[in-house]
């Protein structure tokens, strides 16, 4: 008996380690973030926290179960769609840390270059005010449009004073894009999109946006918990070197990290 007394102290420590574990609710979008999140996981067990990964499809429902305190935390958005998020729906969700910059992409099974649109092509752009405002600054910078101020970010197509080959720019729902890209000229797809779509954001994509892009992806807390001891550990491994070189080498310049 005396040869199992270790084994069975061990089991029984960590039955009870994790029946102390202090548990962390987490929405994330599946591609990166979930995957992201899954890599941290073993490292916040042995500090002591059970992270529990919510893997939504939406940017709507994410936001309201953290701020309805039905969840934790989220991981999947940027500052000036957050930003936006917070005006529209009257919460008021804050930022913990970023953690990586998806850089934004624009792609098309029909077309090689930006300059093989033809007149009146067929553009889809995402329906949220602060992506599709990123769409048409990128649509800017490469040349297709003018806006009337280039600078900003919540610009829409109210907003295009030149449009010389008469784009057609529709929006859509950000999730929907890579399933109509055969359908468009050109769809500008967020890059979780992308990748859960098999799009390889640095060879398919036309035209980027370049790693120094603002839109830095965010671990979102409430006030009441941003400073909560579990929200603390999971923000300094998410900001931590293995994470940087997990980034680095799962996605290879299609996921950069912010830190």
């Amino acid at each position: 008996m005396k040869k199992f007394a270790p084994t069975l102290l061990a089991g029984l420590l960590a039955v009870i380690g994790t029946a102390n574990a202090e548990k962390l609710s987490v929405a994330a979008s599946a591609v990166p973030h979930a995957e992201i999140l899954q890599f941290v996981k073993p490292a916040l067990a042995k500090q002591g926290v059970e992270l529990d990964i919510k893997v939504f499809t939406d940017y709507v429902q994410p936001n309201v179960q953290v701020a309805e305190k039905r969840l934790d935390a989220n991981f999947f958005q940027h500052k000036p769609y957050l930003s936006e998020f917070n005006k529209n729906k009257g919460t008021n969700l804050v930022t913990v840390v970023p953690v990586h910059v998806e850089p934004f992409g624009a792609y098309s099974l029909k077309h090689k270059k930006a300059t093989d649109l033809p007149d009146g092509a067929t553009v889809v752009i995402p329906n949220d005010p602060s992506n599709a405002g990123r769409s048409l600054v990128l649509l800017q910078q490469n040349g297709l449009i003018k806006l009337k101020d280039p600078s900003n970010i919540l610009s829409t197509t109210k907003d295009i004073v030149e449009n010389k080959k008469h784009l057609s720019i529709k929006e859509l729902e950000a999730a929907t894009l890579p399933r109509v890209l055969n359908q468009v000229d050109l769809a500008l797809i967020n890059t979780n999109y992308a990748l859960q779509a098999k799009l390889t954001p640095t060879k398919d994509a036309l035209f980027i946006e370049g790693a120094n892009s603002p839109y830095a992806n965010l671990l979102v807390a409430r006030p009441d918990n941003k400073d909560a001891p579990a929200v603390k550990k999971l923000a300094a491994v998410l900001n931590s070197a293995d994470v940087k070189a997990f980034i680095e080498k799962q996605y290879k310049g299609a996921v950069v990290s912010a830190f």
